[in-house]
C-alpha cells in the first residue's frame, strides 16, 4: 500500500487530496483546501501555503506526491502566480525526500474521466464513484483526488512494466 497526497497547487485555493493505494484498490483519506487571503503580499501568501503543506505531511505522512503542471494561459501575471505556488508545492515535499511527480490536466482528465476534455463537474463525479464517501469542500480538492488518482493509475501501470507483466 502507498499513502499518495495529491495537490492542485493555487495562489488563492491550493486543493489537496490524500488516497491510500493498493494495486488497484483505492481509498479515500482525506481533502481540503489550503486558502490565503488575497490582500496580503505573494510572499506571505506562499508561507501560508508551505506551512500548510508541512502540516498535511506531517498529519498523513504520504509516501508519494502528484502536483498538477502549470497551463499557461493569456493573463501572464496570473501565469506566474500560479508557477509560484506550483513551486512551494513541489519544493516542500522534496525537502522532506518525498517522491513528486507531475501531471498535465488532460492526462489527469484522461485517467480519471476518461477523456482529457472533461469538466470539473465530471471529474467531480467521477471522485464521488471512485472514492465513495470522499468529502469535497470545493472543486479544488476534486481536482486534487483527481490527481493522486492518476498518479496511482500511472504507478501502478509503472511497476507493471518493470515486473515485465505487461509490455512497455
Amino acid at each position: 500500500m502507498v499513502r499518495i497526497l495529491g495537490i492542485d497547487p493555487g495562489l488563492r485555493f491550493t486543493g489537496w487530496g490524500i488516497i491510500d493505494a493498493r494495486d488497484n484498490r483505492l481509498t479515500y483519506v482525506a481533502s481540503g483546501v489550503l486558502s490565503t487571503n488575497s490582500d496580503d503580499f505573494v510572499p506571505q501568501r506562499l508561507c501560508v501555503l508551505a506551512s500548510g503543506l508541512e502540516k498535511l505531511i506531517g498529519l498523513y505522512q504520504p509516501e508519494e506526491v502528484a502536483v498538477e503542471e502549470t497551463y499557461v494561459n493569456r493573463n501572464g501575471s496570473a501565469t506566474l502566480k500560479l508557477g509560484y505556488a506550483r513551486g512551494v508545492a513541489l519544493l516542500v515535499p522534496a525537502q522532506k525526500y518525498i517522491n513528486v511527480n507531475e501531471y498535465g490536466a488532460k492526462t489527469v482528465k484522461r485517467a480519471v474521466v476518461g477523456t482529457g476534455a472533461a469538466t470539473k463537474d465530471q471529474v467531480s463525479v467521477m471522485i464521488q464513484r471512485l472514492l465513495p464517501g470522499a468529502k469535497i469542500p470545493r472543486a479544488d480538492a476534486a481536482d486534487a483526488l483527481a490527481i493522486a488518482i492518476c498518479h496511482a493509475h500511472h504507478r501502478i501501470s509503472q511497476i507493471r512494466v518493470n515486473k515485465g507483466t505487461i509490455m512497455a
